[in-house]
């Protein structure tokens, strides 16, 4: 009966239009959440078969949730460097608990370390991501979630960086005289610290003043390490010796020097890396080991520094050294974390050294709509939204994270209030078909009496 269908229509549009009013609800309720993804009704018409020529009967309106989640906000600036947003597509993958497996994906990044250093957003999700392997590195794969752990930015404890890299810049005086040591100084056999603390020929011996410098063991201790150099009669070369101070940090086989040779010069006061025959790297065993080794006391492990003397000159002016740098460091507490861009989160520390902790990583889907919105505005893996893929930031499609910043609610109050009162014009008009209808079953009910 047609007056029946059209207040079936009625209702019909009741209930789209309550979707309506309740999506525009929430919507307005998350303006300020971040990263919130407006949601939207969208209607589409029934339409029921007409049984009898002339006689058309209502099939009404159907209202169809619409998820934006692909729709990018606004990146704002925040203040802590683990306020996290993306910029593309993706989105963080998170777990409920530092112990449970990564199960829901998110867009808000406002992540604080917990009381015990765990990254966590506004909502309780706890961020994951690949740890750092022993090599520096990322074992990375698109799909499998158990190699992904809960990030930590506090339980790290000190960083140590032994000494690699040593650099001298310095010049030994072209001019200075022969002396006595030239004669009586053995690099095979003789101490050079232990030649210029006897008889040299000035009691100022060796020729040039020790150059100093300091190695970070295995542990974090530093010790002191000296370069002297021992002019000889053949013109530009010069015997040069490196010894720990104290002597006894090293120990030698038959106590010989811990490196020795010659270091010869160009005419031009340039250092003959060629002709030159004083080993570059200091390679010390782990204590006890034997041969040229730190010394058995101090219980440390072996250590490899290569020294870089292409700045050493040979000119007529005086001895001096001008700079020592190297690379280790001594032990040092966290002072901060940074995340670069590609998502490698960074452990800083008060002794200038950065630790690799973890990769951010970023899961796509090649229709993210159709995600499953859950609380604490995640999302949940559905067979509509396609195959999950996780990827390192900024590669194969992924957004790249921006630190320090957030990502804005889409939601404009405009477009809502705007829908606010287009969606209650419509619900009062559907509420008048019904009213219509019942005047009309009125009329056709009073045909009797």
């Amino acid at each position: 009966m047609s007056i029946n269908s059209a207040l079936l229509a009625g209702v019909s549009g009741l209930t789209a239009n309550s979707s309506a009013l309740a999506a525009i609800s929430d919507n307005i309720a998350n303006v300020n959440t971040t990263a919130y993804k407006r949601n939207g009704v969208d209607f589409s018409t029934m339409v029921t078969s007409q049984a009898v020529t002339g006689d058309y009967s209502a099939g009404g309106v159907q209202g169809k949730i619409q998820q934006f989640v692909s729709t990018q906000g606004l990146i704002q600036g925040a203040t802590s460097s683990t306020d996290l947003a993306i910029s593309g597509n993706g989105f963080f993958v998170t777990s409920t608990s530092a112990t449970a497996q990564a199960s829901e994906f998110t867009r808000a990044g406002a992540f604080e370390p917990d009381a015990s250093g765990y990254l966590v957003n506004d909502a309780g999700l706890y961020l994951m991501g690949w740890p750092v392997q022993a090599n520096g590195t990322f074992d990375t794969d698109p799909s499998d979630l158990s190699k992904l752990q809960p990030i930590n930015v506090k339980n790290l404890g000190a960083a140590v960086q032994q000494t690699g890299n040593v650099a001298i810049t310095a010049n030994v005086d072209q001019t200075t005289v022969l002396g006595s040591g030239a004669a009586t100084y053995n690099t095979a056999a003789n101490s050079m610290a232990a030649y210029a603390n006897s008889n040299g020929a000035s009691g100022t011996a060796p020729d040039a003043p020790p150059v100093e410098f300091s190695v970070i063991d295995s542990v974090g201790g530093v010790h002191k390490f000296a370069l002297a150099l021992e002019k000889t009669s053949t013109p530009n070369t010069w015997n040069a010796e490196v010894y720990a101070v104290p002597a006894s940090d090293v120990t030698t086989a038959a106590g010989t020097p811990t490196l020795s040779g010659k270091i010869v010069f160009n005419t031009d006061g340039s250092i003959n890396t060629a002709s030159t025959t004083l080993p570059t790297t200091l390679a010390l065993a782990a204590s006890g080991a034997g041969g040229t080794a730190w010394a058995t006391n101090l219980g440390i492990g072996a250590s490899s520094v290569s020294i870089d003397l292409s700045k050493l000159s040979q000119l007529a002016s005086p001895s001096t050294v001008n700079q020592v740098s190297s690379d280790g460091a001594s032990p040092g507490n966290i002072v901060g974390v940074q995340v670069g861009s590609d998502g490698v989160v960074s452990a800083l520390f008060d002794n200038s050294q950065v630790r690799k902790i973890a990769q951010v990583a970023i899961a796509t889907f090649p229709n993210p709509d159709g995600l499953q919105p859950l609380s604490g505005n995640a999302y949940g893996a559905t067979l509509p939204a396609g195959s999950m893929t996780l990827k390192a930031a900024s590669t194969g499609g992924a957004g790249k994270i921006q630190s320090s910043s957030l990502e804005a609610s889409t939601v404009d109050l405009s477009t809502e209030f705007t829908g606010l009162i287009t969606t209650q014009k419509a619900y009062s008009a559907s509420s008048k078909i019904i009213t219509t209808a019942d005047t009309m079953l009125d009329e056709l009910i009073n045909i009797i009496r």
